[in-house]
């Protein structure tokens, strides 16, 4: 799964990704996720002080994979919260400067690939609403974009959604986190839907043998078993919860 580097000092995560990684002749796959204003307040909030603070934050993380090989989603959830107007219309401006000078930044290591998110098919449901402000956050100088990170939309689902972005994106490739959609997504809306909904499972295994030349790998980049936020009696989000990690597992098929 992947590594979500945390605090102000992203370096030591990093390193321990890549290093692994190398060990074990595969590719680390990080999380950039420490933009201002993050989560817009929500259960995952945080993120760096000002846009200094986030500009050291990302040429440390880009640093400290120096020549070694690796994905970074770029900031969850960050573009579709500009989009559904969760984070207010004030730090839009920053926020796609910031995200597309990450880019930048991240793809000065000569290893990196690096995917900007654009959320899931049942948050921004129309694709164009989304593929301009990807393309003010620097799409075009990235590898593609991410999908279904943290969520649990079925792979079918996110495959057309990807297919109809891509093709407002130029032919843009992406890749779709599948670390638990195996059961698809709770049929409540709200909440219930994407904050530790139960009966999950876990889906198909991380894999670049996709059957699709626009999807470039699915990964598990939510951690199976961390969770959502306090909600359905679990701890903080991001926090380590046993029971719904052997939940995913119990619940899955194969």
């Amino acid at each position: 799964a992947a590594v979500w580097p945390a605090g102000d000092d992203p370096v030591p995560a990093v390193r321990r990704a890549t290093a692994g990684a190398a060990r074990s002749g595969s590719t680390a796959v990080l999380v950039a996720y420490n933009v201002p204003h993050r989560d817009c307040g929500q259960h995952s909030a945080g993120g760096a002080a000002d846009r200094a603070a986030y500009g050291e934050w990302i040429d440390a993380f880009a640093s400290a994979i120096g020549d070694s090989e690796a994905v970074v989603v770029l900031e969850p959830d960050a573009v579709p919260h500009m989009v559904d107007g969760c984070t207010p219309a004030e730090y839009h401006e920053e926020r796609s400067t910031l995200i597309s000078g990450a880019v930048e930044r991240l793809k000065r290591q000569p290893g990196v690939k690096v995917y900007l998110d654009a959320g899931n098919p049942a948050w921004i449901e129309d694709p164009e609403k989304i593929a301009g402000p990807l393309r003010r956050a620097g799409i075009a100088e990235a590898d593609g974009f991410s999908l279904n990170v943290s969520n649990f939309q079925t792979d079918t689902a996110t495959r057309a959604y990807g297919k109809a972005l891509s093709d407002r994106l130029d032919g843009a490739h992406y890749v779709v986190d599948t670390s638990r959609n195996g059961n698809g997504p709770l049929g409540a809306v709200g909440q219930d839907a994407w904050c530790n909904p139960p009966g999950r499972a876990l889906g198909t295994p991380p894999t670049t043998r996709t059957g699709d030349p626009l999807l470039d790998a699915y990964l598990w980049i939510k951690r199976p078993g961390e969770s959502d936020g306090a909600c359905r009696g679990g701890p903080s989000a991001g926090t380590w919860w046993p029971e719904y990690a052997l939940g995913l597992a119990r619940n899955t098929k194969g």
